[in-house]
């Protein structure tokens, strides 16, 4: 009998010790299965965020022509009072026609963005103008990622209204709204990308960092969202950013 309960105890401890071993292997196995799998995961949040941006930009090119279908006309850049100084941008124009009436009922137009009535507003920014791929867009974030191009040749060309009957480069080859993450521009502010700055600067801190990898989404006066490359060449953005350039320019 005690012999037998010596046996009894090695043969445990030697199970313990097998169960152990056992354990760390899948431990280990598991850690280095998850490390394999990591980045296949994140590679499908980051595809299903894109998707969800250019979604966004569809929305918001939707209620452009929309817009476009009420006034005959693109919402200008901003709009201005009496001495020419900016009070609106374009994404408080259009907040009627992305089912955010309940928002723009609150702002007072004839005062400016960023007066003590209208900037409590701000904290109201719809989702619609946030890109979900951007790390500093936050739930209480009221800095956009979606800027429009503006400036002499654009779209939108500063308070001056624009149809689509005046880009006659085609609505296919025109860019009016692109996508940049650390903008520092609330989504009510009278601020976008200038058309000298996304032709020679895209891509770079200087104009917004990429919210994507390789890239960020751009939306065409057409209606149609695509992804543009932050290597093209400012020939081919020069193209794109302009209503009446005559250029031949078309995104892949």
């Amino acid at each position: 009998m005690p012999g037998g309960v010596k046996s009894g105890g090695a043969g445990g401890a030697t199970v313990v010790v097998i169960l152990a071993v056992v354990g760390i292997g899948v431990l280990v196995c598991g850690g280095i299965l998850l490390a394999l799998l990591l980045p296949a995961v994140q590679a499908a949040r980051e595809a299903a965020r894109r998707t969800n941006c250019s979604n966004n930009l569809k929305q918001i090119t939707i209620a452009m022509h929309n817009y476009h279908d009420v006034f005959n006309a693109l919402p200008p850049a901003y709009t201005v009072d009496a001495a020419g100084k900016p009070l609106h941008s374009w994404r408080t124009l259009l907040l009627p026609y992305l089912e955010a009436s309940h928002i723009y009922t609150q702002i007072d137009l004839n005062e400016p963005w960023d007066s003590p009535r209208n900037l409590s507003v701000s904290s109201q920014m719809p989702m619609v103008y946030r890109c979900p791929s951007d790390p500093s867009a936050g739930p209480s974030s009221t800095t956009t990622n979606y800027l429009a191009i503006v400036g002499a040749g654009a779209a939108m060309e500063g308070s001056t209204k624009r149809s689509f009957a005046d880009i006659t480069d085609g609505t296919s080859n025109t860019v009016v709204f692109v996508e940049a993450a650390g903008s520092g521009i609330n989504w009510m502010e009278p601020r976008d990308m200038d058309i000298n700055v996304f032709v020679s600067q895209y891509g770079t801190p200087a104009a917004g960092k990429l919210v994507h990898t390789g890239g960020g989404n751009v939306a065409l006066a057409d209606g149609s969202v695509r992804f543009l490359s932050g290597v093209t060449t400012p020939q081919v953005r020069q193209g794109l950013a302009t209503r009446n350039g005559g250029e031949s320019v078309m995104l892949p």
